[in-house]
């Protein structure tokens, strides 16, 4: 017996010592990465500082205060040098991340890229501009690392297609931005990287996953991004940041070569595919950036992108738009200044000569259950759950992979035991683990077909009722940080188009109010359960943060949706 007593005590020494030895290694990585971001930090403020004392009459406010149109006038004419340019946004984006954590990395080839565009024959639409780009989009030599220590070892061999693209319009990637652990949150913060702040609002969060894209050019530390959406990614930041955003059809842009959860896009094709679109403060930047990408060298170098080149006469039309509108999708109730947000809208866009017609969703509760969650979570979450593998869960992502850890079994006691007290917080986080399953591959494949039915139904809607495009409301305001993961499902506004893979935007057009607060505290949602208690906490404090509103076009029609969000840029800036 002391024989067998002392081989266990052994055993069990042995296991605890080699997990924390598993630790400590995962501990170094983590370490090994933040002083790489930290070294390159000191360089590229080390080569600014350089700038500066050889060219110390630089306006720095002045270049940073040009919308993209006109900068980019101004590069090419020669006013202004691409030199000049990156490193006034280089010195602002550095003070932007200090103050809210946004960047991951520095690209110090942007230096090269500089070099090589004045080499250039021909001078690209987006000569001399300075672009970030999100983490996991490729650029060669630098990590992909959705915020994962796993992805800290290799690094990407060759740019992304949409990166190669860029640099031939003359653009200079410079910096990648922070994102969420695994992507799969719509707050900003991993690990190894830590949290980023929004930069109107330090209590409050970014959006994400493109939520240090949201943060640096919010914070005039980038005048254009790009970011991905798989639902709402692009869009949820946009709102949280004040904001313009374009989710496009997911084809319309190549994603070859942009990784999520370390594998590449383009090889494990979804039903709810990942888009690749432009944020950026205004629409008319959306737009040029769209007709940067749809270029002949973008059809080239990815033959399944449709070789559609951007209609710049659909998005320059005043032809007055027949618009569906609606202010709640009927599963998640937004608060109040959200749904104030589309009732003002919809009046400007009527007294400037549109017609509104109500418009309702169909079945939003089933995609989002039974499509949506489905598509993420058709294994139980078992797929998701190996990327954090050997890794460090994120406090953010803690209640979500707690929820998939449950065994099935145990999964079907708790539907029992919660569904008669509809205590809808939890019923919530139980539809990611245990609705959301695919149990065999006939299912899979029936899964995939009733995907395909609810979008042919919600065309036929659409088109009974003839619209051009759709107005509706976007989650909002900024959520104070550490609450998106409370509230997973409260993205059903921006995850429909995800999965009809509609293109769709979100714009800027008010702030919130003392009265929105106000009107706040009466808001009950569903039932006034825990679950709607969570939200108002979430957003409670955001007077003067901006509201949005989403613009909507049938897929393949970008340029509608920018006309549309372009008209509802101007109509609330003249209010």
């Amino acid at each position: 017996p002391s024989a067998a007593l002392a081989l266990l005590c052994g055993s069990a020494a042995t296991v605890v010592v080699w997990k924390w030895l598993g630790k400590r290694q995962i501990q170094k990585k983590m370490e090994e990465a933040r002083r790489s971001r930290d070294e390159g930090v000191k360089k590229m403020a080390k080569a600014v500082q350089q700038f500066r004392e050889q060219v110390p009459s630089v306006q720095m406010d002045a270049i940073l205060s040009l919308p993209l149109l006109e900068l980019t006038g101004r590069l090419r004419e020669g006013s202004l040098s691409p030199k000049t340019v990156l490193y006034t946004y280089l010195e602002k984006a550095l003070e932007v991340t200090q103050q809210t954590n946004c960047l991951r990395h520095f690209i110090p080839e942007c230096e090269e890229q500089l070099q090589e565009i004045q080499q250039q024959r021909e001078k690209g639409l987006l000569y001399g501009i300075p672009v970030s780009i999100k983490d996991h989009i490729g650029h060669k030599g630098h990590l992909s690392t959705c915020g994962l220590v796993q992805c800290l070892g290799a690094r990407v061999q060759e740019d992304s297609v949409l990166v190669k693209v860029l640099k031939i319009q003359g653009a200079i990637p410079f910096a990648m931005t922070n994102v969420p652990q695994s992507l799969f949150s719509y707050d900003c913060s991993n690990p190894i990287f830590g949290q980023t702040l929004n930069p109107l609002n330090h209590q409050k969060s970014p959006g994400g996953s493109s939520g240090g894209e949201g943060a640096l050019i919010a914070g005039g530390g980038s005048i254009l991004g790009i970011g991905s959406d798989i639902g709402g990614s692009i869009r949820l930041p946009s709102s949280f940041c004040g904001l313009c955003g374009l989710k496009p059809t997911a084809e319309r842009l190549s994603v070859q070569c942009t990784h999520l959860l370390n594998v590449d896009v383009c090889s494990h094709p979804t039903p709810v595919p990942c888009a690749l679109g432009p944020m950026a403060r205004d629409v008319d930047s959306l737009a040029l950036c769209m007709k940067a990408l749809l270029c002949q060298e973008m059809f080239r170098l990815d033959p399944t992108v449709p070789p559609i080149p951007f209609d710049e006469e659909e998005y320059a039309s005043s032809a007055p738009l027949r618009v569906g509108y609606y202010d709640t999708d009927g599963y998640f109730p937004l608060p109040p200044c959200m749904r104030r947000a589309v009732r003002e809208t919809r009046e400007a866009l009527q007294a400037a000569g549109h017609q509104l017609v109500p418009f309702s969703p169909p079945r939003v509760h089933y995609v989002m259950t039974e499509l949506f969650l489905k598509t993420f979570f058709a294994d139980g979450g078992h797929t998701w759950l190996d990327v954090f593998t050997g890794d460090v869960v994120d406090p953010n992502l803690k209640s979500q992979v707690n929820c998939c850890k449950i065994p099935r079994l145990g999964k079907k006691l708790l539907s029992l035991i919660l569904k008669p007290l509809q205590f809808l917080l939890f019923l919530k986080l139980k539809n990611v683990a245990m609705i959301s399953t695919c149990r065999s591959v006939t299912e899979m494949w029936n899964h995939h077909h009733q995907i395909e039915v609810y979008r042919t139904e919600f065309i036929a809607r659409w088109r009974e009722l003839q619209l051009d495009a759709v107005l509706c409301p976007v989650l909002g305001p900024a959520f104070t940080t550490g609450y998106p993961g409370k509230l997973l499902t409260a993205i059903s506004s921006t995850m429909l188009y995800n999965v009809l893979n509609f293109p769709a935007g979100v714009v800027p057009v008010s702030t919130v109010t003392e009265a929105d607060e106000e009107e706040l505290k009466l808001y009950q949602g569903c039932c006034d359960d825990p679950w709607d208690q969570i939200l108002k906490q979430a957003v409670a404090g955001a007077v003067g943060l901006p509201v949005a509103v989403q613009c909507v076009a049938l897929p393949w029609r970008e340029e509608l949706c920018l006309r549309l969000m372009k008209e509802v840029e101007t109509l609330s800036h003249e209010k």
